[in-house]
């Protein structure tokens, strides 16, 4: 599938992420300038991983930028069909629910480092990730999402 980032679902979803994230941060994950629109594009097609899950029991995967999608193996479809745990090996994964409490609460962490898997078992090591709650406007939790540059394959 083309162009995943203009659909009104993702330039919505997007315009929240990048919001909850100059709101938690105090800094812009990318240029604002421009539409809605013109920011979901850049969003997807900027070189640093950008991720996000919902809010569900156990949540799923909503939105990878393509260097997201690019790192764990996956096209849109299979990276939003996939429960965020699954990002994780067993043995990682409750570092990994540690870390996403601890940015609930907080709204975000910074410098977070953790062992992820791909869809085809590459291991890497993710290395100075940002992890922020996303809401909407209104302060509605909506998910959370994380960022970063430097991943290390083990």
């Amino acid at each position: 599938m083309e162009n995943l980032w203009c659909t009104p679902r993702v330039i919505t979803w997007t315009q929240w992420l990048l919001n909850s994230y100059a709101k938690f941060l105090n800094q812009d994950l990318i240029s604002r300038q421009g539409t809605d629109l013109e920011q979901a594009e850049r969003l997807f097609k900027s070189p640093f991983v950008v991720a996000s899950h919902g809010l569900e029991d156990d949540p799923i995967l909503n939105y990878g930028n393509q260097a997201a999608l690019d790192l764990w193996e996956m096209d849109w479809e299979q990276f939003t069909h996939t429960p965020s745990r699954l990002t994780a090996e067993p043995v990682n994964r409750e570092k990994r629910a540690r870390m996403l409490e601890q940015a609930k609460t907080q709204g975000y962490i910074s410098d977070y480092q953790g062992v992820r898997i791909s869809r085809t078992g590459k291991r890497f090591l993710v290395e100075r990730a940002t992890v922020w709650n996303i809401h909407q406007l209104d302060g509605t939790p909506l998910g959370q999402a994380a960022t970063f540059s430097s991943w290390t394959f083990l």
